[in-house]
């Protein structure tokens, strides 16, 4: 059952008797799409610190790391990039390829390239940069898994990385660069020095942005099943011709906050880095601040939600500045969860007050109205709860896809700010 009413513009989905609400302002003026094709980020991997219990299970030094990510928009032209950001020396990578994934750690060989950074094989990142490959022609589909294969001399001790890839990585010693698959290699759950994949795309594609935390980037999800919940949007947007040019980039980061604290830099501090900076950025979808209210001390809730909703106008005066619609999440239930506390409730409440009522986003996406308990609205339900109280199960995430407008997504919708 479908409820249209107008404030606006003002959208109401009633999914299971869940309401979801987006308020659209038509205060901004938008770019037209560029009529020819352009560069377009199809995956991202939000890099930070790599914390000791996330390290490799060996040295990163004279082996071959094989990496799946899982593609949003497909293309026949691509580059990638790798980041040693928070390296404290270089990264030196002897030679790098990309083929399509066929499952776990075995590749199609017949659809290999090597990637060339200038034009060498070879390429050093210092501490603190990045390298971005020539581009390469191969055609990937939509949704479709790629492996990176990365034969790497040396890294730093300080690792740039993304622990929860939720996606296995395969770690051989010696060159296996162009191998089929790998025998006997060690494994891991987590992501090293890939930074993003960009892909030559139509004129009227582009990309969302989904800037979070833990709940963004899946904690909860299975493992290399690429359901997380912008995954499945994802995959909800390709189904539509209306938006089918349209990426989702998961700029999640678990443990990650807002202000102060968390793991990884700080929403505000990398907004330019995984918003701003994207390519074919037109959307950022704001779903973070729930790590802020629940490691606030106790007595300081209030103090929080007020930085909290400072800190959410200035990511939307800096998006608005580059031309980007910013549509903001409302923060989900947390009791029975070790973050729980009467302070920390009533801090979430008003910060969803705020998100709900002061028209400063483009549009509302009521994640907490989605996953709330009918019967407690201070705790997630129980069918979309992973166990912990906290996070969403994999039931809990399609619920989060399932629930989002995807005429928020359309050129029409993008153009009216």
């Amino acid at each position: 059952m479908k409820e249209i009413i107008f404030y606006r513009v003002v959208t109401r989905i009633c999914l299971s008797c869940v309401l979801v609400t987006a308020l659209a302002c038509g205060a901004h003026h938008a770019t037209i799409a560029p009529a020819e094709a352009h560069w377009v980020a199809s995956w991202q991997g939000a890099p930070q610190l790599t914390e000791p219990r996330n390290m490799p299970p060996v040295p990163l030094a004279h082996v071959t790391l094989r990496q799946v990510i899982h593609t949003s928009i497909g293309g026949t032209r691509w580059r990638l990039r790798f980041s040693n950001e928070f390296g404290n020396g270089p990264v030196v990578i002897a030679s790098a390829h990309v083929a399509r994934s066929v499952r776990r750690d075995t590749v199609d060989v017949s659809t290999d390239r090597a990637l060339a950074f200038d034009g060498r094989q070879r390429v050093t990142i210092p501490a603190g940069g990045t390298a971005t490959s020539d581009p390469i022609d191969i055609t990937v589909a939509p949704l479709a898994n790629l492996a990176i294969t990365t034969t790497i001399d040396t890294t730093p001790s300080a690792l740039t990385g993304h622990p929860g890839s939720r996606t296995t990585s395969f770690i051989v010693a010696g060159d296996h660069g162009v191998d089929r698959a790998f025998a006997n290699a060690a494994t891991t759950e987590h992501w090293y020095l890939i930074d993003r994949l960009d892909a030559i795309a139509p004129g009227d594609a582009a990309a969302v942005v989904v800037l979070g935390n833990s709940i963004a980037d899946g904690r909860g999800s299975g493992t290399d099943r690429n359901d997380r919940w912008p995954d499945i949007l994802s995959a909800r947007l390709r189904a539509s011709d209306a938006t089918k040019n349209v990426a989702v980039l998961n700029a999640g980061i678990g443990g990650n906050a807002i202000v102060r604290g968390g793991l990884g830099p700080t929403a505000l501090a990398r907004f330019d880095r995984d918003v701003l900076e994207q390519p074919g950025a037109r959307w950022v979808l704001i779903s973070e601040g729930v790590n802020d209210i629940g490691g606030a001390r106790p007595g300081t809730g209030a103090a929080i939600a007020q930085a909290l909703i400072a800190s959410y106008e200035q990511m939307i005066d800096r998006a608005h500045a580059r031309h980007l619609r910013v549509y903001g999440a409302t923060i989900l239930p947390f009791g029975g969860s070790f973050y729980d506390s009467p302070d920390h409730r009533e801090a979430r409440r008003t910060v969803n007050t705020w998100i709900r009522s002061s028209k400063a986003f483009d549009a509302v996406i009521d994640l907490d109205a989605v996953m709330r308990d009918p019967n407690d609205a201070e705790r997630l339900r129980a069918d979309g709860d992973s166990g912990d109280h906290l996070h969403p199960n994999e039931a809990g995430y399609r619920a989060l896809a399932g629930a989002i407008d995807l005429a928020l997504f359309t050129r029409a919708t993008s153009d009216r700010f």
